[in-house]
């Protein structure tokens, strides 16, 4: 950053002297040149035709260099075919007579015709009253005056201009290295992060600084989620392959006679456990909710038929807004509404009721059923995973612990309450509204 902003100071600076060089060094010019043509005006106005066709001046120039021979100021008028009329400070040389004009007015150029001696002349071609020629009027100065002065303006201009861009480019360094100090002080909490002195950056940073440390820390807490959703997710896997292999175990130390038909039933539970898991590992790698959507009104009838087949003693009635959508994948949303629906049907007394509702960004499942409930002591235990409030009936006590993980994955919510229609429980389930 530094050299690329030294480099535009450079290349700016450079561009805005020569041009300030241009004209500053044209103001000059022209400044002399106008002095010169006083002097050319002067020396028109007081010439004059003698007797004899010669061009005399009625008034000397006042300036005494004129006078002396080689002081480096000069003048002469002068025709073709005719002896010019030097100033004596021109002695024995003449001025170079030059091209013919097209018109009448003054001209200024550069003349090396003395050798060392730079001239700057001013001309006029002229017809005097009384003269039928045409009489050219020179007035001539040595440039180095009009050098010096151009070449202590640029001297005056180099110095300025070499200050300034110093000036500029130490400025832009000191703001450089101020600027991104905060990101230094980001790289050092980042380091003591990982030397584990500390799990947030947590000192305040400028508003300029301040978002992306923000997302930082949000990264690092989502990392954290999902670290301790890997640890739960492997605590369920286990809990759920433990019965089945202390099942085997059993079998197997007893010598059962079923021990063929014991080991293929719970290696199938096995199985469903790890296909189970595997599913969630795959909805916590989708959470990119954003690009997830499901209709849920499909998704309910679907987990309908499926229970309506495995409970066919069980009444399985629904209700709500048909066209809600949420941020969440087919197979996630088939996989909650699966376990709730199937633990009404299985814990309740034959009634299981489904509603489907929009509110505030969100879409609201609830589930109720007319069993016995679950007393409001146990509503937040029964969601830890291998608790079962009811032993008597087949699982694995995983069904609402994988629900409420999954749905807090797409952001949601479950949780649990007394049905006021049916008795029983009522499990709403929030997730994120899909416009």
């Amino acid at each position: 950053m530094i050299l690329i902003a030294a480099a535009w100071i450079t290349l700016l600076l450079t561009g805005g002297g020569f041009a300030l060089d241009r004209v500053l060094t044209t103001a000059v010019t022209r400044n002399f040149d106008d002095q010169l043509a006083y002097v050319l005006t002067s020396l028109i106005v007081s010439a004059e035709i003698g007797p004899e066709g010669e061009v005399m001046n009625t008034r000397e120039p006042a300036d005494q260099r004129f006078l002396e021979p080689g002081s480096g100021l000069y003048w002469q008028v002068s025709s073709k075919g005719q002896e010019p009329y030097p100033s004596r400070s021109l002695w024995d040389r003449r001025l170079a007579y030059g091209s013919d004009h097209n018109d009448r007015e003054v001209h200024s150029y550069d003349s090396p015709q003395f050798g060392d001696e730079k001239l700057r002349i001013v001309e006029r071609d002229v017809t005097l009253p009384g003269s039928r020629l045409h009489w050219r009027f020179q007035v001539a100065e040595n440039r180095e005056g009009l050098d010096g002065q151009i070449s202590a303006l640029r001297r005056t201009l180099l110095r300025s201009f070499a200050l300034l861009a110093l000036g500029l480019i130490l400025l832009a360094a000191l703001q450089t290295v101020y600027g991104l100090r905060p990101l230094r002080r980001v790289r050092e909490e980042i380091a003591r992060m990982r030397a584990g002195k500390t799990n947030r950056v947590s000192q305040a940073m400028p508003v300029e600084v301040a978002p992306m440390v923000e997302e930082l820390n949000a990264l690092i807490a989502h990392n954290e989620r999902q670290a301790e959703e890997a640890r739960r997710h492997a605590g369920n896997l286990a809990h759920a392959l433990k019965t089945p292999l202390t099942v085997i175990m059993n079998a197997a130390t007893a010598q059962a006679d079923d021990l063929a038909e014991t080991v293929v039933r719970e290696a199938r539970t096995m199985r469903r456990q790890v296909d189970h898991h595997l599913a969630r590992a795959r909805a916590v790698g989708r959470r990119g909710s954003a690009h997830s959507r499901a209709e849920v009104w499909p998704s309910v009838e679907s987990v309908e038929r499926a229970v309506s087949r495995l409970y066919r003693h069980v009444r399985i009635d629904a209700e709500g807004q048909k066209t809600c959508q949420v941020h969440v994948e087919r197979q996630d949303l088939d996989e909650m509404l699966g376990n709730l629906v199937e633990n009404a049907a299985k814990y309740g007394g034959g009634s299981v009721f489904v509603t489907v509702a929009a509110q505030a960004g969100f879409v609201e499942i609830l589930v109720e059923d007319d069993g016995a409930g679950i007393p409001e002591e146990e509503r937040v235990r029964i969601f830890d995973r291998g608790v079962r409030l009811d032993t008597g009936k087949p699982g694995t006590g995983l069904g609402l612990a994988i629900v409420r993980d999954v749905a807090e994955i797409y952001e949601g919510t479950v949780t649990l309450e007394e049905s006021e229609d049916l008795g029983g429980l009522l499990v709403r389930l929030r997730l994120p509204a899909a416009g």
